[in-house]
């Protein structure tokens, strides 16, 4: 049901191109659109029937922004800006980095061959990307020993061991003509667009004459290396009969997912394929052009020399952007390529559906299960707490993150607690957390969560809520995670009221809160007790005359525990910047209380 406010705003929009912001009702931007016509496209969300994840989207959309441009154009560039900007929950979205190695020929005086993954504007030859580092090592071998270039670090004086070898063309101990380097870099560039048929001749010749003078290692080598072209880089079937890198995209849509298949054609022949597949809110039009450029936007990439789309995308928009001619094949076997990419996308699909409807209930299912359970709307993102400390000392907070039932631990987070007086006040470190941490998404504009879980009961639930109510003025719903008497998961705790929510022991939804629980008390005790351990060294040390801060801190970081430092010889402890002196009191100290501790566990 669309606000009055917005009801408005749609009223206003212009028939112009641009972009389009969708919010949710805490201001954070949920999707990010581009339309040739903004009044059309936004007005479409809130004047047509939806299922699936646009209808997700647009039951939490409370406000939206428009930004026009003068060029549909404009509107590309600025959409791809604005999702790697804000990171929207419900757009596709790329890592700006991939790990894919490429081959680089260096553009020096004397030019070295290497495997790279950083792509720069450096003049060089880059050539790749390589399906895996084995693969790009294997051939830089190869390389290096039929067309070697420079293998040493330069002018030495003298020949190296490589130039010995044959693998070096003697930059360290002469000037090597650049012709020279120029006829290398000529074959190797052949070599590299998949030209097999001269070298193989060339070495079939020479180990034969290995053979017929007797040079029978030398022989084998050379049959190891004709062996290496007809496995690696003959292995992949020609499919095309010129050499024009290329990357051919085609996709395959289905109940609201995207299934994506990306072919990297290089040497004539398939080097690699990529794979993805998204819940996707626009048409699959946009979203596949959303995906190109973003594709080629990340750090790592180097453009093709053609771009192969099927039909309905906007070819001449995407070839003035990225600069390289893209089409779409008619006929032939760019055509044949285009449709094996797009029976993939569909096998892809579909096993992505099978899987889905298996794993249904243990994630998305059992999210379900509580948020009707606790008469919610769609939700996604869960963040716990637990807080932690051993008689009031070392009073710590952690943060897991759970999206769509999946822990997700690169978004995990860790407190020590700063403000708490009484260490055993769990109000104080639940105020303390949670004003933290949400005072700073709000500062840095960063996605909230849908729902917050406290492991603990009503004195966390309505710190947390106050924190963010009166405070932040949130509206994130607090859930409480309850224990029975054998520390065990039993029910949560909800609303203003404070009243137990009741799941089925058996459902998936009680396993999903039993394994947030367990794994927000589990991160929380692990930190707590790394910080603990780490006060007690310090405490110990701190005991010692002579030892100050500094000086504990340089014990603690070269060697990381009391034995190991008891261990260590007067002369290293010095080393370290520690004065003589000083350096025997704590040698004596320590190797005192370890002696102590082992008669102790001898009795």
């Amino acid at each position: 049901m669309t606000t009055q406010r917005v009801e408005h705003k749609l009223m206003l929009l212009p028939d112009k191109p641009g972009c389009y912001l969708m919010k949710d009702i805490n201001g954070q931007i949920i999707y990010v659109g581009k339309a040739k016509n903004l009044k059309n496209r936004v007005r479409s969300y809130f004047k047509s029937s939806h299922t699936g994840k646009v209808a997700a989207m647009v039951d939490q959309v409370a406000d939206f922004d428009i930004i026009t441009t003068d060029s549909n154009k404009e509107s590309f560039l600025l959409e791809i800006t604005l999702i790697q900007k804000h990171q929207p929950y419900y757009n596709i979205k790329l890592k700006r980095g991939t790990g894919y190695p490429y081959i680089k020929i260096t553009n020096e005086r004397d030019p070295r061959i290497e495997i790279t993954g950083q792509i720069k504007k450096d003049g060089a030859y880059y050539f790749g990307p390589y399906p895996n580092v084995y693969a790009a090592e294997e051939t830089l071998h190869f390389i290096q020993k039929v067309y070697p270039l420079r293998r040493c670090r330069g002018h030495q004086g003298r020949p190296c061991l490589y130039y010995h070898m044959g693998q070096c063309l003697g930059a360290c101990f002469k000037e090597v003509p650049r012709e020279d380097y120029d006829a290398q870099i000529k074959k190797i560039k052949s070599f590299l667009n998949g030209n097999t048929a001269s070298v193989k001749k060339q070495l079939l010749a020479k180990m034969k004459q290995a053979s017929a003078d007797l040079e029978f290692e030398r022989a084998a080598e050379i049959r190891d290396q004709l062996h290496y072209i007809e496995v690696t880089v003959e292995k992949q079937k020609i499919i095309t009969n010129d050499k024009t890198p290329r990357d051919l995209f085609n996709f395959y849509m289905d109940k609201g997912w995207l299934s994506i298949q990306v072919f990297f054609i290089r040497q004539a022949r398939l080097m690699k394929r990529e794979k993805r597949l998204f819940p996707v809110v626009d048409t699959a039009a946009e979203e596949m052009t959303s995906f190109i450029l973003q594709f080629y936007n990340r750090k790592n990439n180097i453009l093709p020399k053609e771009i192969l789309l099927p039909v309905g995308l906007p070819n001449h928009e995407i070839s003035e952007i990225l600069g390289v001619p893209v089409r779409t094949p008619q006929r032939g076997e760019k055509r044949d390529l285009m449709h094996m990419a797009y029976e993939n996308a569909q096998l892809q699909l579909n096993e992505k559906f099978r899987l889905l409807e298996m794993d249904q209930a243990k994630t998305s299912g059992a999210m379900k299960e509580i948020t009707d359970a606790l008469g919610l709307s769609e939700c996604h993102k869960i963040e716990a707490f637990d807080h932690s400390h051993i008689q009031g000392a070392d009073p710590v907070s952690a943060m897991v993150v759970f999206i769509d039932g999946e822990p997700i631990k690169k978004l995990y987070r860790k407190y020590k607690l700063k403000t708490v007086i009484d260490h055993a006040d769990e109000a104080a470190s639940t105020r303390e957390v949670i004003r933290r941490r949400y005072s700073r998404l709000l500062k840095e504009g960063q996605p909230l969560p849908d729902l917050i879980f406290m492991d603990g009961g009503e004195i966390q639930m309505d710190a947390a809520r106050d924190v963010l109510e009166n405070e932040l003025n949130l509206a994130i719903p607090v859930v409480g995670m309850v224990k029975n008497d054998k520390h065990k998961t039993a029910d949560l705790l909800y609303g203003q009221d404070d009243h137990h929510v009741h799941l089925d022991p058996r459902s998936q939804g009680f396993y999903l809160v039993q394994r947030i629980q367990d794994e927000v008390h589990r991160f929380a005790i692990t930190f707590h007790r790394s910080v603990h351990t780490k006060h007690s060294l310090s405490s110990r040390l701190d005991e010692i005359k002579g030892v100050g801060p500094r000086t504990r801190n340089k014990l603690l970081k070269a060697y990381g525990s009391l034995d190991r430092i008891a261990d260590a010889k007067v002369e290293d402890i010095q080393a370290l910047g520690i004065n003589q002196k000083t350096a025997q009191l704590i040698k004596i100290s320590l190797q005192g209380k370890a002696d102590v501790a082992k008669g102790s566990s001898h009795d």
